[in-house]
């Protein structure tokens, strides 16, 4: 399959250099100059599992990407939540009729943005549980398992989805074809909306953060808030084991040791985070629905005072 990463940091970079392994024709678009150098110069480096590899992927700036004229049947959307419209505005004249978008971003309300470039029926969603981390232009770090779920957004878009769980199972990626997606995209939003911010507030790693004693009071009204508004939208979450799934990223065994997207972009690399799609999102939601989201609104104004006080671009 002709698969675009439409977005190469850390996740990208993941799912691109699996997909390319597994023998299908893969291309990296990113905006970082100096990541697109180093891919181009020295290959993908990345620490696998403790094993170094490199492979040799193409990459490409949107603008490279129109002048060439690069055909994709499957674009894989793993951009920021708030680089979404402005990628894919720069990349629409690569797209056709034939062309499917797979959304797999942290975060609500993306169908919103794909809608406008790319036809309803051809719109896949999903999540990723795998983990990821960039450490410099061209280094990835990649540890430990995971897995995918997801879902056409319209009936037409079934027999594609399918052939994605497919070509990403050849991968190794363990895909699930999902016939419930958003409410895993809400569930998701749950574990991102808890551990991304207040490990990024309080400068710590996962496991750092469960073990903290006031944590668990913490994530159990976030969670309330989430699903509170989820309601509203027709998702109702299983509040119970959507706490004890965050509880059970503690371990160290498990992803505990990983330090969230946001603790990276923010604390690591000075970079604006996706705090208004995940706690801001339900913030905004919850006041179009009259619902106090307190422990939302307040995150969402902590990380962007942090964003402020580090200068964050």
């Amino acid at each position: 399959m002709k698969i675009a990463i439409a977005g190469a940091g850390a996740m990208g970079s993941r799912l691109g250099l699996m997909l390319h392994q597994s023998g299908n024709e893969v291309i990296l678009i990113d905006r970082w100059p100096a990541h697109i150098e180093a891919i181009r110069n020295n290959g993908l480096i990345a620490n696998f599992n403790g094993k170094e590899i490199v492979e040799a992927i193409p990459i490409y700036s949107p603008e490279e990407v129109i002048k060439s004229n690069i055909q994709a049947d499957l674009i894989i959307a793993l951009t920021k939540a708030n680089q979404l419209d402005g990628m894919f505005q720069a990349i629409n004249s690569i797209i056709t009729e034939q062309t499917h978008v797979l959304c797999l971003l942290n975060g609500l309300g993306h169908e919103d943005v794909l809608e406008k470039y790319v036809p309803k029926k051809n719109i896949l969603f999903g999540i990723t549980m795998w983990t990821a981390g960039l450490d410099g232009p061209g280094h990835v770090t990649l540890l430990g398992d995971g897995e995918i779920e997801l879902e056409n957004l319209e009936p037409e878009g079934e027999a594609f989805a399918k052939e994605v769980v497919a070509v990403f199972k050849d991968a190794k990626l363990n895909p699930t074809y999902s016939s419930n997606v958003r409410y895993s995209i809400w569930r998701k939003a749950c574990v991102n909306g808890t551990l991304n911010g207040l490990c990024t507030i309080l400068d710590c790693n996962i496991a750092g953060l469960g073990e903290q004693q006031p944590t668990n009071d913490m994530v159990r009204t976030i969670v309330a808030e989430f699903s509170a508004v989820a309601e509203k939208e027709g998702i109702e979450l299983d509040q119970e084991e959507v706490n004890q799934h965050i509880q059970a990223t503690y371990d160290p065994d498990n992803i505990g040791l990983h330090y969230p997207s946001m603790y990276q972009d923010l604390i690591k690399n000075h970079r604006l985070t996706e705090i208004d799609y995940i706690n801001g999102a339900v913030w905004k939601k919850g006041q179009k629905y009259d619902i106090p989201t307190p422990y939302c609104a307040f995150l969402t104004q902590l990380i962007h005072s942090k964003e402020g006080l580090l200068a964050a671009k």
